[in-house]
């Protein structure tokens, strides 16, 4: 944004958060926008405002002039598990303890440093250099199918999706406690918890609706082998969900117990299967994501007991 941008606001859209608004109305992430209006970027009848101010009728916003970021991540020369890839978009397989983009605690050898790398120039920078061509993330140790976006069209047709709830995403874990019954839908939502700035929580009062399908495919010994499938996408949404029905995954010591019997790293969760619509062709593309040679020998460890 090289210019500045004002905005008008009509009575149908008072009531709005202005960084929803923004993000339904512009070409550019929520994040993008909240940051935006953290830096004092974006004014509403010329004064800051924060991220959750609503909308009313005659505001006028302020966007001024934003500089790009200047680049600080480099491209590494790490191998990629590519499940599928084209002009538009890139779908990988990230293994287990590789954080998705460069973060406090993590500036490097992340899954953006090996995607800069094998891409070149061609990601989108809808979300900053930061985290160029992400539209979605996994948790460092989760496993499994992501995609990357090559060019901002493609983004904001993947990001439309993942809005609408129509990215097709199944998930494969291993919980605690064998489960009766076979399938279920936890309804609840999700926030940042109030007694742990690190970790999400259900939060009836001022969490996000976050929904979680899931089908029991096994028990096996003390515990259940499940499929998921995701409604929304908060973070951490199934380690949450899971625990608050007393079946935390097993190998999170962060939402359940803080030893396992199994020399794991972390939760033993996979992302399996991501199915969406090709933001240029228009055909549904589903890529499916082998489990994880640990998951594997875990399950057959289970079933010999």
């Amino acid at each position: 944004m090289d210019k500045e941008e004002q905005i008008v606001i009509d009575k149908g859209s008072e009531g709005i958060r202005i960084d929803r608004f923004l993000a339904d109305n512009g070409d550019k992430t929520r994040s993008f926008y909240q940051k935006a209006i953290e830096d004092q970027k974006i004014l509403v009848n010329d004064k800051p405002v924060k991220n959750n101010y609503k909308l009313r009728t005659d505001d006028m916003i302020t966007i001024l002039p934003i500089e790009e970021e200047i680049l600080d991540v480099s491209p590494e020369n790490i191998p990629l598990d590519i499940l599928y890839e084209d002009c538009d978009v890139l779908v990988v397989n990230k293994p287990k303890g590789m954080v998705v983009h460069p973060a406090p605690g993590h500036p490097d050898h992340t899954l953006v440093n090996a995607v800069m790398y094998h891409c070149g120039d061609s990601l989108s920078a809808i979300n900053g250099v930061i985290r160029p061509g992400i539209v979605h993330r996994i948790d460092r140790d989760t496993t499994g199918s992501l995609i990357i976006c090559k060019n901002d069209h493609a983004h904001l047709l993947i990001a439309q999706q993942i809005k609408e709830h129509s990215l097709n995403r199944i998930y494969r874990g291993i919980v605690i406690g064998r489960m009766p019954d076979r399938s279920g839908t936890i309804d609840a939502p999700i926030g940042r918890s109030s007694k742990d700035r690190k970790k999400m929580a259900i939060d009836p009062v001022h969490g996000r609706r976050a929904v979680t399908h899931y089908r029991v495919l096994s028990n096996v010994r003390d515990y259940a082998y499940c499929e998921f499938r995701l409604e929304t996408g908060r973070t951490h949404q199934i380690r949450v969900h899971m625990a608050s029905i007393g079946h935390p995954l097993l190998g999170d010591t962060v939402y359940g117990p803080s030893k396992c019997p199994f020399r794991l790293q972390g939760q033993c969760l996979h992302a399996m299967t991501l199915g969406f619509i090709h933001p240029t062709t228009g055909k549904y593309i589903e890529v499916n994501a082998p489990l994880p040679d640990y998951f594997v020998r875990l399950l057959k460890l289970l079933k010999d007991k």
